[in-house]
């Protein structure tokens, strides 16, 4: 069963695309459904994309629940560990 519950928002960052390539990232989505590639029922899907440099510039995850939960926790923990200042 799938939720098709889609989660849309901007970012600012950078990733490394095909060819070992850097691009600015703008938007990110975020979805739990089929994935393409993983080998898994469902996954949590990442997609980071600069949709201004057209489709080629995107880079996505698909990653377990657990996974995608533990992802969630390094992120906190990483960022709990510098004073705020740091992080504007």
């Amino acid at each position: 069963m799938c939720t098709y519950t889609t989660v849309k928002d901007t970012v600012d960052g950078s990733a490394k695309g095909p060819g070992g390539s850097w691009f600015h990232v703008t938007d990110v989505t975020v979805y739990f459904d089929h994935p393409v590639h993983a080998m898994a029922e469902h996954t949590l899907n990442i997609d980071f994309a600069a949709p201004d440099r057209g489709p080629a510039a995107r880079v996505a995850l698909e990653l377990t629940a657990d996974s995608a939960r533990k992802l969630v926790a390094a992120i906190q923990e990483a960022l709990d560990a510098v004073p705020l200042e740091m992080q504007v």
